[in-house]
């Protein structure tokens, strides 16, 4: 009987241990998903390609930050962190060792992440994580903005509470879920929503006004975050959910094609999230009100195109048109749904910036193929070949034509700032645009 009872209690702890490490691998499986929900390899790849090891340089108004070593390596990683030295590393930009992180890391937005998915988090990076015995780079900031101590300050007076977010009675589940993940982990708000000149973001949520997710103040790496909310013009006004959903999925719908940051945001993060997360982000974005309710619609106009259909290129900067974007785009600006982008009521060129359009015609980019759409999306550059008032001429002609009616007062040393600037370079290996000319 004792033998019989000793074996029960046996089989018994190795069914509980088995089942703990069942739930204890869930735990971690669930963890990875929400990393590549939150897109943390953006930064903390290893320009080698090392996944979480840090040492990704990112330039910035104040100078170049190295993101850091978040693989669980004991030495030069977070290996020692316990969970409390992660959550506040997370949630609050508090390091181990007590200093500020450098707000590069989005911590304003992670405040909100759930108890339950903050665990998961650290239960991945402790056990689902290879180590990576590689040190952090120094930071390349000029004294005295190199600094930590005024972080602290900058953190009590812009960084929210430690707020994890809950469901407002009522609310919708689905639009729940979809603001959690932009407000949260999506930290949708760090390129989106315009930052004061202390560099914090005007509003972190729809809760503190229309300025949220209502397009960068200023160029990111060359590029502008496009208004998410539902303007007219220049946000998704004429977007349906679905359109949304197709944009986040594969990184194409109808309407356009991602470009610049965005394409890593789609190949590395949203292309493996469900299904039913997109939509809850898509319904969520679709909810969000115009802010510039003002803003008239995009209304069509085919003269342009009727002018060229007959040969007549006469109009400034149509002949560079005809000649190196026709081809892709057609002369009527509507491209090739899904595969090379309309520029006729496109929101990036109607955009009051025309920095992107200017910064795409010079260096190119590609969208990587992604799973449902295996096919990449390729746009050369010019910029070895346009002289600077050529591409302000084709700019101006894309944001005047088919009813764009943008600005067109596009000038060459405009361009000419741009092709010169640190920041503006290819996808494709980032290569300026000297380097793009030395390869022709």
């Amino acid at each position: 009987m004792k033998k019989r009872l000793l074996a029960l209690v046996l089989s018994s702890l190795a069914f509980s241990a088995m089942a703990a490490d069942e739930s204890g691998q869930d735990l971690v499986k669930r963890g990875e998903y929400l990393a590549r929900a939150g897109d943390c390899t953006a930064c903390h790849t290893s320009e080698g390609g090392q996944p979480f090891a840090g040492g990704l340089p990112m330039k910035t108004p104040i100078g170049t930050i190295y993101s850091s070593n978040i693989t669980p390596d004991k030495t030069y990683g977070i290996g020692n962190y316990t969970y409390d030295d992660f959550q506040k590393a997370v949630r609050q930009g508090i390091a181990k060792n007590g200093e500020t992180l450098y707000p590069a890391m989005p911590y304003p937005s992670y405040a909100v992440v759930s108890d339950d998915d903050m665990h998961a988090l650290y239960a991945y990076f402790m056990q689902g994580v290879q180590p990576v015995s590689e040190p952090d780079k120094a930071s390349d900031i000029p004294w005295p903005l190199s600094m930590r101590w005024p972080l602290a300050i900058w953190r009590h007076m812009f960084a929210p509470d430690v707020k994890p977010a809950v469901a407002a009675p009522g609310e919708d589940p689905e639009l729940a879920r979809g603001r959690y993940l932009v407000e949260g982990l999506g930290h949708c708000g760090a390129c989106h929503t315009p930052r004061a000149i202390t560099m914090q973001e005007k509003a972190l949520n729809n809760s503190e006004g229309d300025l949220f997710l209502s397009g960068s103040s200023s160029p990111i790496d060359g590029w502008n975050a496009s208004d998410l909310r539902g303007d007219n013009r220049e946000g998704l006004g004429r977007w349906s959910t679905d359109d949304i959903a197709q944009f986040l999925r594969y990184g194409r719908n109808d309407h356009t094609a991602a470009f610049g940051g965005m394409t890593d945001v789609v190949q590395h993060s949203l292309q493996y999230m469900s299904q039913d997360d997109i939509q809850a982000i898509a319904r969520y974005l679709k909810s969000l009100s115009p802010q510039d309710p003002k803003q008239p619609a995009f209304t069509a106009d085919d003269s342009v195109a009727q002018a060229l259909l007959k040969g007549d290129d006469s109009m400034t900067g149509a002949a560079s048109y005809v000649d190196s974007c026709a081809a892709c785009h057609k002369t009527d600006g509507t491209g090739y749904q899904r595969f090379f982008p309309a520029l006729k009521g496109n929101p990036v060129v109607l955009a009051k910036d025309p920095t992107s359009l200017i910064h795409i015609i010079l260096t190119g980019d590609t969208l990587p193929g992604v799973q449902g759409a295996p096919s990449a999306i390729t746009m050369p550059a010019f910029g070895w070949r346009l002289n600077d008032q050529k591409v302000a001429d084709v700019v101006n002609f894309i944001r005047s034509s088919w009813g764009n009616n943008a600005s067109s007062g596009v000038t060459a040393s405009q361009v000419a700032d741009i092709r010169n600037s640190e920041f503006v370079r290819g996808h494709q290996g980032g290569a300026t645009i000297k380097d793009l000319e030395k390869q022709q």
